[in-house]
């Protein structure tokens, strides 16, 4: 069994932003496999398979600089291993639209990935990195909250795309051959 985390923050006001598209991948995903997220209280939940292989996606509820805490809670519930984690994040030192795989490392300063760290006491889990750029001239903390620009949309929207289809050859192929096949592009 398959744990996919997208990481985001709850609510009208954080929808569309940079820091949300892990919600948007797993919402792509959901909307692709004709599936429904069910609302627990600290997370979005749903289940489902990829191939002959059982997944659950869960988008935490718990706000980005906590969402180790429902990754831990379904984890341990579910009786999933961090080998089988998969979490979508944004990442600023990534170009816009940039997806990477990474089986495992650090925070890299990222506040929700530094919580699950933090919660499940290993960095052995697999993340799907999707770029969202910077802007040297905005603090990061009031980027990474501000909605897409116009002009980044298609990028974003393949991205989304691109994301949905690394957790399938993630699952399918294995790691090491969606590494190979998403980070040359």
């Amino acid at each position: 069994m398959w744990l996919i985390v997208g990481l985001g923050n709850p609510g009208s006001r954080y929808s569309k932003t940079r820091h949300n598209i892990g919600f948007l991948v797993i919402e792509a995903f959901i909307d692709k496999n004709h599936l429904a997220l069910k609302e627990k209280a600290d997370y979005r939940i749903c289940d489902g398979s990829v191939e002959d292989e059982k997944i659950v996606l869960i988008e935490p509820l718990t706000f980005m600089n906590r969402s180790g805490t429902a990754v831990r809670k379904v984890m341990g519930k579910l009786n999933i291993s961090a080998d089988n984690l998969i979490v979508v994040h944004d990442n600023l030192d990534l170009e816009t639209g940039k997806v990477k795989i990474r089986k495992k490392g650090s925070s890299g300063g990222h506040k929700g990935i530094e919580s699950i760290l933090e919660n499940i006491g290993t960095n052995n889990f697999i993340r799907i990195k999707i770029g969202i750029g910077r802007d040297q001239y905005v603090p990061a903390e009031d980027y990474v909250l501000a909605k897409f620009k116009k002009e980044e949309m298609p990028l974003i929207k393949e991205a989304v795309k691109r994301a949905v289809d690394s957790i399938y050859s993630v699952i399918t192929e294995g790691v090491d051959r969606a590494m190979n096949r998403f980070n040359a592009l």
